[in-house]
């Protein structure tokens, strides 16, 4: 018989097998890959250290605390020129940040419905969402980015604004649209409310194992409706809407888009929305058949069986590549420097100019995008193994 204490505790065997997992099966050539890489980077760091050194010029991060002489265009919090270069930084992350979530729903939104539309089995509108997809995909995303920005400077000025929808405007200037505005009270509770409600449907949803029945439905359409409306009422929060008017010689309410990160997001929608469209369409063709005559075979239309059957297993392929694409388009934020909108590299690069410290706001930059893509990177692949622990995706 085998004596029990001479077997490892389980604490000691999962470590040992995780460090093994990590190390793979080849440890020692491993080892010698990344003492490899180490020495490398200490030896390329050393070399330009000591040439900033010969020429006078000591690597620290100070210049973030001077003042940065120079205005922009802008921004989500207040900035003016002789705040410090890490506040213009702050601003320009900001707006990188404002541009690519925007740029994310919008593209998510329309290419999940152009793959929808290919694989509706319509024939026209399959051929619709193709020619689509292969033009511009086929199309240089910079050429795009200058045509939308050509078409900006190209509409009409305040006076003769475009209205294509009411309360909608379009001129040189920008897009003006309308905006909701609270006064008088808190609005968090209400969104925390709402928030509540969604995650109890879903728990709800999850522990029936059927989806909602209308009297279901019913019930939190009313609570999520009713309640906030009590609340404000109680609290006192006034909820208008802002419309942009035109007045004179400019549009004032509502929002305002400048025509710069009009051209970026509308750009880099379009282009990765044909991205997302093949995601989509791939995907679903990774379902077999079978599995589509399985939900005719119980009875089901074509919509309730591409919701319960097809896109529970499209998403072990869908997952993965929506998530890179939406990386990619937070990277490709950097090419609105070419049409003029601020982000954090245009901040970047004028702060190198003006402060000469390049390896430094380079280091800077490296930084400000792994904090953005380390983040998402790890929380899709939560999403990921959670979709596995229920046996959507397999591993």
């Amino acid at each position: 018989m085998t004596d029990a204490r001479a077997l490892p505790p389980p604490a000691a065997e999962s470590r040992l097998a995780a460090v093994r997992r990590w190390w793979g099966d080849h440890a020692l050539a491993q080892a010698v890959g990344l003492a490899a890489v180490t020495v490398v980077l200490a030896v390329l760091t050393a070399n330009v250290v000591a040439s900033m050194r010969r020429l006078g010029m000591s690597p620290n991060f100070d210049y973030l605390a001077q003042p940065a002489n120079f205005d922009i265009s802008e921004s989500l919090i207040v900035y003016r020129a002789g705040d410090p270069y890490a506040r213009a930084i702050l601003v320009g992350l900001l707006n990188t940040l404002k541009l690519a979530v925007c740029g994310c729903a919008l593209a998510t939104v329309l290419g999940v419905t152009l793959g929808l539309l290919r694989a509706a089995g319509n024939p026209l509108l399959a051929r619709l969402v193709a020619t689509y997809v292969e033009v511009v995909r086929n199309t240089p995303l910079v050429l795009q980015l200058f045509f939308w920005i050509a078409l900006t400077r190209m509409a009409p000025p305040v006076r003769q604004a475009l209205e294509p929808l009411p309360f909608a405007y379009l001129s040189v200037r920008g897009v003006y649209l309308p905006w909701i505005t609270v006064e008088g009270g808190a609005i968090w509770p209400v969104a925390a409310f709402l928030l509540l409600v969604a995650l109890l449907v879903h728990e709800i949803h999850k522990r029936l194992g059927r989806p909602l029945s209308a009297t279901e439905w019913l019930v939190a359409a009313a609570a999520a409706i009713l309640v906030p409306a009590g609340w404000v009422w109680a609290d006192g929060v006034r909820l208008s809407a802002d419309l942009p008017t035109l007045r004179g010689f400019n549009i004032v309410g509502g929002i305002s888009l400048t025509p710069e990160f009009a051209a970026m997001l509308v750009g880099l929608a379009v282009y990765y929305a044909a991205n997302i469209a093949e995601i989509v369409r791939s995907g679903l063709q990774s379902v077999t058949r079978g599995q589509w005559e399985a939900g005719r075979a119980l009875g089901l239309h074509r919509a309730r069986i591409l919701q319960l059957v097809v896109l529970p297993q499209a998403m072990r392929v869908i997952t993965p590549l929506m998530t890179s694409t939406w990386l990619d388009l937070t990277k490709d934020t950097t090419l609105g420097v070419l049409i003029g909108f601020t982000e954090v590299t245009a901040v970047i690069k004028t702060s190198a100019n003006n402060t000469g410290n390049a390896v430094e706001t380079i280091l800077v930059l490296v930084v400000v995008f792994l904090s953005i893509s380390l983040p998402v990177s790890a929380a899709i692949n939560a999403y990921n193994r959670m979709l596995a622990r229920r046996g959507v995706v397999t591993s």
